[in-house]
C-alpha cells in the first residue's frame, strides 16, 4: 500500500474477498473495474450501490476454464440497485491512446501513479512466465525481456 499509494488493499489469497470489502468499503461500492471475474465480481456484486457502475474489462479467473463458465451469481443486485455493467476493450479507444499516453506519463512523473514491473529474462522461460500470470505470482507489469537492451 506504501510503495504504490494505496488507501486499502484485499488480499484475495490471505482471507475472502467478501470480507476485505466489509472492512474497506462498508458503505458500499459504487465503481468497480472487473479483469478477474468469477468469485471476486460476484463478492463485489453483492456490496454494490445505487447507481454503482461495473466495468467488465477481462475475466482472467475463467480464462482456463473446461467448462462453460457460470455468470455472476449476484447479477440480480444489478436490478436491485439499478445499477449499470458494461463490457469495455481497450481497442475501442485506439484513437485515444496518443491522450493517453501523454495523461499517464505525466502521471508518472509526478508520482500520482506508480508503476512496478516484474522482469523475466529469457524466451525459454515464456511458458513458465506466462503461467505466473493465471497464478497471480506476479507483482505489477509481468514483462518477458528477450533480449538486452
Amino acid at each position: 500500500m506504501k510503495e504504490l499509494g494505496f488507501d486499502a488493499c484485499i488480499d484475495y489469497k490471505s482471507g475472502p474477498v467478501k470480507e476485505g470489502l466489509k472492512a474497506h468499503c462498508p458503505a458500499g461500492v459504487d465503481v468497480y473495474f472487473d479483469n478477474v471475474g468469477g468469485e471476486i465480481l460476484d463478492a463485489v456484486l453483492a456490496r454494490i450501490n445505487r447507481k454503482a457502475r461495473i466495468v467488465i474489462c477481462g475475466a482472467i479467473s475463467q480464462y482456463n476454464a473446461t467448462s462453460k463458465p457460470a455468470g455472476p451469481a449476484n447479477y440480480m443486485s444489478l436490478l436491485v440497485n439499478r445499477a449499470r455493467m458494461e463490457g469495455m476493450v481497450v481497442f475501442d479507444y485506439a484513437d485515444r491512446y496518443p491522450v493517453a499516453i501523454a495523461e499517464l506519463a505525466g502521471h508518472l512523473k509526478d508520482g500520482r501513479v506508480k508503476s512496478r514491473e516484474d522482469v523475466v529474462r529469457g524466451l525459454e522461460t515464456f511458458p513458465e512466465t506466462l503461467l505466473k500470470l493465471f497464478r497471480g505470482e506476479n507483482f505489477g507489469k509481468l514483462v518477458l525481456q528477450v533480449a538486452e537492451a
